[in-house]
């Protein structure tokens, strides 16, 4: 079973409602932050190598690479595979994400199936690429196919949201977030929204694209 399915602002207002009733920091939080964004993607090829772009840098350095992509048409499997290392260096790529994106385009993924996969699975299906970790493949989850119950625990900017939202000595290891995050099931997506959101208000700074 996929669960629960995030397709429209109600569901995301229905998930920070519940969170909220749930624990009165999350309330505090949405005090802060207003309404919350849906993030909805499409799903396939391209928002999966829009997340390998993200990887590891900051919001508007992702941000600026995925535009220079675009505008050379370099965000497709055959593209990729037909561009040469220097023209995807050139629009921003390191050494390391020009042989993930290839490898994302060698793969041959079934997009079409993952819809049907539990989150487990596409997990699984996932991760076996090259390049795709964890943390990838639930931002994939959460945002291209809206499963309402994915919490990515590796984020830092979610784990930094959290150590002041709940006024934590230090920030949360990966571990120990997906451990708080299983009290916020069947709406951890949206908790990864508003702890997104709240670090925005309390950092001013965007945590994620």
């Amino acid at each position: 079973m996929v669960g629960r399915i995030i397709k429209t602002l109600d569901c995301v207002g229905e998930g920070a409602d519940w969170l909220a009733a749930h624990d009165e920091r999350f309330a505090t939080a949405l005090a802060q932050t207003g309404p919350l964004p849906l993030r909805r993607k499409k799903d396939g090829f391209e928002p999966l190598l829009s997340a390998i772009v993200s990887q590891q840098v900051s919001v508007a350095s992702a941000n600026a690479i995925w535009k220079r992509m675009r505008d050379a048409k370099l965000t497709g499997p055959r593209k990729i595979m037909r561009a040469t290392d220097d023209d995807l260096r050139a629009v921003g790529l390191s050494r390391q994400k020009v042989k993930y994106a290839r490898a994302l385009a060698e793969a041959r993924i079934d997009f079409r199936v993952l819809r049907e996969l539990p989150n487990p699975e596409v997990i699984k299906v996932l991760t076996k690429v090259n390049g795709i970790g964890v943390w990838t493949a639930e931002i994939y989850a959460m945002f291209s196919l809206g499963r309402a119950d994915v919490f990515a625990s590796g984020d830092l900017a979610l784990q930094e949201a959290a150590r002041v939202l709940f006024d934590l000595d230090k920030r949360p290891t990966q571990k120990e977030l997906r451990h708080m995050a299983e009290a916020w099931s069947p709406w951890r997506s949206v908790a990864a929204r508003l702890l997104w959101a709240y670090y925005h208000v309390a950092k001013d700074r965007e945590g994620i694209r």
